[in-house]
């Protein structure tokens, strides 16, 4: 059976020391072994795919669109009036019906916090570019994925297609992150959270972006039919959010569509398979894949998080050490993985 880790304030059990965030995650100016055993290599194939992109639109000029835009529209989206209100009322709803009960302010939502304030101020303008520079790229490169315009489509119709569409290339490239070790190593920060809460989706790598930007072709595709408006993307980010919120709540009926917080919380599941659930606000994906696990009583307060910890986290310990394990976590895809520690016997 593997060991669950600690709670706050408890002590760590023999064996389970190299799991703390200050240990081997962060031991890296001692370390004399060769590079290629001090880093895992192949994570660096993501940063040369994004360090493509990014050269390639600075060479296009962006299109002749305006990057400052570009991250001004989308810290609308992410931390404008509507969001903020949308992700208070979550906060107030994991109060009233919790899936699992939890202090006020626990080690992981003040993690998650840091991670927030991290998103808005670092990782936003980095993917608002990115995105601006794929977009540039494949329109220059690939005009003939563009469709031209056609009067007998309604533009609500070819809105309501963009963003069933992008649903379905965010499932299929978190089914991505599951299945290929190179991009799980930036994916496994996002399942570390023990303590879920509506910031949690915030809780990812810079990089796990990059994997994501096939979710823009659609409205590349359609870009002369319909477009994608601020509140749209605003509802469709509050429903991710709300998708990760520690409430227990489901959609009833409407869960064989919809994405819900019981939904997901299997997704995140400790003690079961994670690959399973993937959808960000559409089921329909899973159960065509045959991934879709539908809530019980039991799966609504399961526990959740990485079984035997391979990456830092901040329960771990007497302290939490937010920053020292926020330095860590960033750190985790390039460094090897941590041996799995020693089953009890």
């Amino acid at each position: 059976m593997l060991w669950r880790g600690t709670r706050e304030g408890q002590s760590i059990p023999p064996g389970g020391a190299s799991f703390a965030p200050w240990g081997p995650h962060l031991r890296v100016l001692a370390d004399r072994r060769p590079i290629t055993a001090r880093l895992y290599l192949p994570a660096f194939s993501v940063v040369a795919a994004a360090l493509a992109v990014l050269a390639l639109g600075w060479w296009i000029g962006f299109g002749g669109a305006d990057p400052a835009l570009a991250v001004s529209d989308l810290r609308l989206v992410i931390a404008g009036p509507l969001s903020l209100a949308f992700l208070a009322a979550f906060a107030v709803a994991e109060r009233l019906r919790p899936a699992q009960r939890r202090p006020l302010v626990a080690r992981g939502h003040r993690q998650d916090l840091l991670f927030t304030v991290f998103n808005v101020a670092v990782v936003l303008p980095f993917t608002a570019v990115l995105g601006l520079a794929f977009s540039t790229v494949v329109i220059r490169f690939m005009p003939w994925l563009v469709l031209p315009a056609n009067s007998r489509v309604p533009r609500w119709l070819a809105t309501a297609l963009v963003v069933v569409a992008m649903d379905a290339c965010n499932w299929l490239a978190h089914f991505a992150n599951h299945r290929n070790n190179v991009l799980y190593r930036f994916h496994e920060l996002h399942h570390s959270q023990e303590d879920m809460n509506v910031l949690t989706v915030f809780r990812t790598h810079p990089l796990v972006h990059v994997s994501y930007l096939i979710a823009l072709i659609p409205a590349i595709v359609l870009l002369a039919n319909g477009t994608l408006t601020t509140t749209i993307l605003v509802l469709y980010a509050a429903m991710v959010a709300f998708a990760h919120s520690n409430t227990n709540m489901g959609f009833g009926p409407l869960e064989r569509i919809f994405v819900s917080p019981n939904f997901h919380r299997i997704h995140h599941k400790l003690d079961g398979p994670q690959d399973v659930n993937l959808g960000f606000t559409l089921t329909i994906w899973d159960q065509l894949a045959g991934l879709a696990v539908f809530p019980t009583a039991y799966t609504i307060r399961t526990d959740t998080g990485l079984p035997g910890r391979p990456l830092a986290v901040e329960h771990v310990g007497d302290r939490p050490r937010h920053f020292r394990v926020f330095a860590a976590q960033l750190a985790g895809p390039f460094r090897p993985a941590p041996p799995a520690p020693a089953a009890a016997d």
